[in-house]
């Protein structure tokens, strides 16, 4: 069943326009990844199974459900499915194949088209008849703007979240038995950040995480889609007590290469993070950063800060100049840094190189000086998340003055420069392995934001001193001497 439901998908998914799947935050689960997910449920003494699957597509995930049900792995006397799709245009396919399950097992199933949002607040504000046992969910990817009629419903359940995918999943946990079992493929971006974190705290509350599953591509989960998006899948459990959580990783739905760990929830949750960002460990080994003594002090601590780059080019236009001029000052990309060094000015990049300094300009500009810098975005093809910079001031010769640009994360002394050696130690540090390592754990995107970077633990200010004053002996270091500075730092 599972092959002719998969031929579907795939049928479908060609047929519809990028536009729809976008407006509907539609993305179809492929079977391989279906039957991983169905196949995380454990089965309980519980005769009777009501099924949640919204956002249920053309039905791949319950089937994959159902065929663990005849299988044997799951057993109930009677299974009751409550399957939410928006899309009418696919509720054939989906009433098709949930009948032709009626002569194998014994199946009561109802597909609804009304919005899952309202159908659900309604449920838990009335306390509707049982709650549900099961939920397999891939739910729509999409913002809900804070003035919108979802975001005023989801506040009526005591849900506040700023996505489609979110409010799914947590109202499913809230509609959910105690014991009852939540499987999501979701994006992996609430895992961390602050928009995200009343939704961790509702989860956190409510549940325990019993398993958890990375893709190392972030591009095979849905590549029939072309979905660029880090996804993990979570087996939650409505009112269990939290232990140890497993952790798989696979590079794609072939699962091909999977390798499973177990971890105490310490790691995955640290115990003394009051945002709670959700660390998936893809080792069965601690971080050395994790670990390490020596790294424990914040940006408070060393006396410097971070700030996002002030200048915002589409606001200031009409003040940039493609190469300097009388009267500007440079204006810096990540285009203009190539590993530790800067190149300034740069002919061949479609980016300014200069902004006019005068009253409208001067008050986003920095005195000349050292910095290191963080690009703030990261291509999908690129190993590295976090890669540091040093501005070096006497490239722009008698400058006083600086503009840096909005993709760039500044490190600084109450905007003004740091000293050279420690500006040189913090890039050091920030491009060895390790934190490059630390930060994937928390972290699903390839953006690395100024908030990001103040959360992270660093070396004391004389350690890192130390590592501006190695690095400015060594020329340009490889990545195998970086690496080694912080071993030596952590021995």
């Amino acid at each position: 069943m599972l092959v002719i439901v998969e031929q579907t998908r795939l049928r479908l998914s060609k047929n519809t326009e990028a536009k729809r799947k976008s407006q509907l935050g539609q993305f179809l689960t492929p079977a391989r990844t279906a039957q991983f997910m169905a196949a995380l449920f454990t089965s309980k003494d519980n005769p009777d199974c009501r099924l949640l699957d919204a956002g249920a597509g053309i039905g791949s995930l319950s089937s994959a459900f159902l065929e663990r049900c005849i299988g044997g792995d799951l057993r109930f006397t009677d299974v009751e499915i409550t399957a939410f799709e928006l899309d009418s245009l696919i509720h054939k396919e989906l009433n098709d194949l949930l009948s032709s399950y009626r002569n194998r097992l014994s199946i009561d199933y109802e597909i609804s088209g009304g919005d899952f949002i309202e159908h659900a607040v309604n449920r838990i504000q009335f306390g509707s008849d049982q709650g549900f046992t099961h939920a397999i969910l891939n739910p729509p990817y999409k913002k809900i703007s804070s003035d919108s009629h979802h975001r005023l419903l989801l506040r009526q359940a005591d849900i506040e979240t700023v996505n489609l995918y979110s409010a799914f999943v947590a109202l499913a946990l809230a509609m959910m038995s105690p014991g009852g079992q939540v499987v999501a493929i979701i994006p992996r971006s609430f895992c961390n950040g602050p928009y995200y974190r009343p939704f961790r705290d509702f989860v956190l509350e409510r549940a325990a995480i019993r398993h958890m599953h990375l893709f190392d591509s972030r591009s095979k989960a849905f590549k029939d889609d072309d979905v660029l998006q880090e996804n993990i899948i979570l087996l939650l459990e409505r009112s269990g007590l939290q232990g140890d959580v497993t952790v798989t990783t696979s590079t794609d739905d072939s699962f091909a290469d999977l390798v499973t760990h177990t971890h105490p929830f310490n790691r995955i949750v640290f115990p003394d993070d009051t945002e709670r960002f959700i660390h998936v460990p893809t080792t069965a080994v601690r971080n050395a950063i994790e670990l390490s003594s020596a790294i424990r002090c914040s940006l408070d601590d060393i006396g410097i800060k971070v700030s996002t780059g002030p200048v915002v080019d589409f606001r200031l236009k009409e003040h940039l100049r493609e190469m300097p001029e009388a009267g500007t000052v440079p204006l810096l990309y990540p285009a203009h840094f190539n590993g530790l060094n800067i190149e300034w000015p740069k002919s061949n990049i479609k980016k300014p190189n200069a902004i006019q300094r005068n009253a409208e300009t001067e008050k986003w500009l920095y005195p000349n000086g050292c910095y290191c810098v963080v690009r703030r975005f990261s291509s999908k093809e690129e190993k590295r998340r976090i890669v540091a910079s040093v501005v070096q001031p006497d490239t722009f010769a008698d400058a006083e003055m600086l503009g840096l640009e909005n993709h760039l994360n500044v490190y600084h002394e109450n905007k003004h420069g740091l000293p050279e050696a420690l500006a040189r130690g913090l890039a050091i540090y920030l491009n060895t392995t390790g934190v490059d390592e630390n930060f994937r754990r928390s972290s699903g995107h390839t953006q690395v934001n100024a908030t990001d970077l103040k959360r992270m633990k660093y070396p004391s200010r004389e350690a890192l001193i130390k590592l501006g004053e190695w690095a400015m002996r060594s020329g340009e270091p490889t990545q195998n001497m970086i690496d080694e500075q912080l071993d030596n730092l952590l021995a």
